[in-house]
């Protein structure tokens, strides 16, 4: 990899993500060699990636370059590769650009889609986890609808504007309520011999309400406002089989359509080479201790989404959101050094700030430890936290100077398909991420 010897101890970070960059701002001008690798050379804020999906934004306008995050800091270096394989027991990493000693590991590789073993959906649905996959679903839409416009088959012709979103919690919400926006104000302007009032949006949801993670308050209010949206909920529904054109479920429904968004789960992205004991084999993430240490090891930490730390409060271990993957980014940054100095570290202690979705223009929801609150108060609330969230000021004047001009235009001018996306045929769509 090409990386200088040292005589400092040398910190690997696999994964750019929240909680690894995290991690690699805190540790700066610390006496450590750190060494940050990623299969992108970029951040993504994942939170707005429904809106690339939408043409709401740019993806350029949700990404960060992981060498600007660390230009300047002392001893770092990022290396643009996947991590094939850890060999734990001679202490490097495998890559595909070659192999790299460490002294101390953290992997924080995030998440990636749960399709729950169902290779039938996994080859046919589309997921949403990253830009490129944001970007296929964008193109993905777009021609549903220019190929709506050519067809004389009234079944194809709906199909190709019948859209099932799989699982309510905040993405298929979010994005559920994007789509009935276009719905209602863009693509009825772009498609005028289309009939679009027969474009159907289908929220599936196996349990017995939507944002689940979120109180009762707010989910009744977010239901009610995907309702008023247009949007079809469906509760207490699972998605058994999907060929490209039939979603099958487990209670006899059945919808044609040509579209189906997989947002039902994630699990973790774990790369290969623990032991089995360190690992949560059903959702495929890696058990630590307080201190965010592998089971097992010493020398090798977790954070964020591909941690699993059991407590009483989080039996099944912390969300798999940015907050908790900040939160151990920042405790393990402080850690790390006194672990070199032979002193105790600090266990970590999540701190819940809350939690928040939007569904639509002026229509949003807000869980705070305290408050629950919704509408546009909420909807305002929600957008300054995500704007003053996102990495870089440039990204923040363009993210809000779009949001402006959207709302006051009543519009998405990202609706561009730039780089088609490739299917099969009508019935058989490849998702395969680019």
């Amino acid at each position: 990899m090409n990386i200088p010897n040292s005589t400092k101890q040398r910190v690997v970070i696999i994964g750019g993500g929240f909680a690894g960059i995290t991690l690699a701002k805190q540790l700066n001008r610390q006496n450590l060699q750190v060494v940050l690798i990623d299969k992108h050379n970029y951040h993504t804020f994942q939170p707005l990636l429904y809106q690339v999906a939408t043409g709401g934004l740019e993806a350029g306008s949700i990404a960060y370059p992981l060498r600007k995050v660390i230009q300047g800091f002392p001893d770092f270096y990022f290396r643009l590769t996947t991590v094939k394989e850890i060999d734990t027991q001679n202490q490097k990493i495998i890559s595909e650009i070659g192999d790299l000693h460490y002294d101390y590991l953290v992997i924080a590789t995030g998440s990636k889609t749960n399709y729950f073993g169902n290779k039938e959906i996994e080859r046919n649905a589309m997921s949403m986890k990253t830009i490129p996959q944001s970007l296929n679903i964008r193109s993905l839409i777009l021609e549903n609808f220019e190929q709506a416009v050519l067809s004389n088959d009234t079944s194809e012709r709906n199909a190709l504007m019948n859209f099932v979103l799989v699982g309510a919690g905040p993405t298929g919400v979010e994005l559920a309520g994007a789509l009935a926006e276009m719905k209602r104000a863009i693509l009825q302007k772009d498609y005028p011999d289309l009939d679009i009032q027969k474009m159907q949006i289908h929220l599936i949801q196996s349990g017995d309400r939507v944002l689940n993670t979120m109180s009762e308050k707010s989910s009744a209010a977010s239901e009610a406002f995907l309702k008023s949206l247009g949007v079809n909920v469906w509760k207490n529904m699972r998605v058994q089989s999907y060929d490209g054109r039939t979603v099958t479920t487990n209670v006899g429904t059945q919808f044609e359509t040509a579209t189906v968004i997989w947002t039902a789960g994630v699990q973790g992205a774990c790369p290969v080479g623990l032991p089995a004991s360190s690992l949560v084999s059903q959702v495929n993430r890696i058990r630590v201790n307080a201190f965010n240490q592998v089971l097992g090891f010493d020398n090798i930490f977790a954070i964020g989404d591909i941690a699993s730390m059991e407590t009483p409060d989080f039996p099944q271990g912390h969300p798999m959101m940015a907050q908790p993957a900040m939160q151990q980014g920042a405790l393990l940054g402080k850690n790390l050094p006194k672990i070199l100095q032979g002193k105790t570290p600090e266990p970590f202690v999540y701190n819940d700030k809350g939690s928040m979705a939007t569904i639509g223009r002026n229509l949003a929801v807000v869980d705070l430890p305290k408050y629950h609150f919704n509408g546009f108060f909420a909807w305002v609330v929600w957008m300054l936290v995500h704007l003053f969230s996102l990495i870089g000021f440039k990204n923040k004047a363009v993210v809000f100077m779009n949001w402006v001009y959207n709302y006051i235009r009543f519009d998405r001018e990202g609706r561009l398909i730039v780089r088609p996306f490739k299917k099969k045929s009508f019935s058989t769509f490849t998702t395969d991420e680019v």
